[in-house]
């Protein structure tokens, strides 16, 4: 158990650490309120969210350290998580600029509905990985992989995307920039095509899967797509 505080407090400072220097280097000032509470409510449900995976699922943990475009099978998925990315870091980037320079500041209620979006966000992710113990980072299938049905995947096929829009749409609400949400309007169409490219993988290698899709007809948003 103290190995696991100390894993999970160091994994806590460094990731403070990487989205300190993201946001107040181009903001410029560490009188930045949005970001502190930001930088507080993402890395405590991200370490949470670590912390049960390490004593309920370490296979699923390990899973989700396989991350970026070295760990992806597929080109196209290389392609896609690049630009995933660099636009997460733009995002942050941005954001911060648009506080330091007034381009469009949200009200402090408005930020206090991100960082709630953000927490929504990963844990509706977490409730993900409850139900699936397959959910890794990367797009493969494992030996003894079968589809999974239950829980939020009896409402969309991929609720883990769900989370992530969640969550990102938070992001700049929470660090006071309105015109942050256009960025994440050009990057929807990268998170659509991933998981079209997903699906063909899915329905090849994993039995049942094109069954589960007449099922549960929606991707990604109930009655839209």
């Amino acid at each position: 158990m103290s190995k696991l505080i100390i894993q999970t407090l160091g994994t806590f400072l460094l990731g403070a650490i990487v989205l300190g220097l993201l946001l107040f280097l181009p903001a410029g000032t560490f009188n930045y309120w949005q970001a502190w509470a930001f930088i507080v409510v993402f890395m405590t449900s991200v370490s949470g969210i670590g912390v049960y995976l390490s004593l309920k699922d370490p296979a699923l943990l390990e899973r989700r350290k396989k991350f970026g475009p070295g760990t992806e099978q597929s080109p196209t998925q290389k392609i896609i998580i690049s630009v995933g990315i660099l636009a997460d870091f733009g995002l942050l980037v941005f954001c911060a600029l648009d506080h330091r320079f007034g381009w469009s500041p949200a009200p402090a209620s408005v930020s206090v509905v991100g960082d709630l979006l953000v927490a929504s966000g990963l844990f509706i992710d977490l409730l993900v990985f409850r139900e699936n113990s397959y959910g890794g980072s990367t797009i493969e299938t494992v030996e003894g992989q079968k589809v999974i049905s239950t829980g939020p995947y009896s409402i969309v096929r991929h609720p883990m995307y769900v989370g992530v829009l969640i969550m990102v749409i938070g992001v700049p609400l929470a660090l006071d920039s309105w015109w942050g949400l256009v960025i994440i309007a050009l990057v929807l169409p990268v998170l659509m095509w991933r998981i079209l490219d997903e699906e063909k993988m899915l329905e090849k290698d994993l039995a049942g899967y094109q069954q589960y899709e007449q099922k549960v007809r929606y991707r990604l948003v109930p009655l839209l797509w």
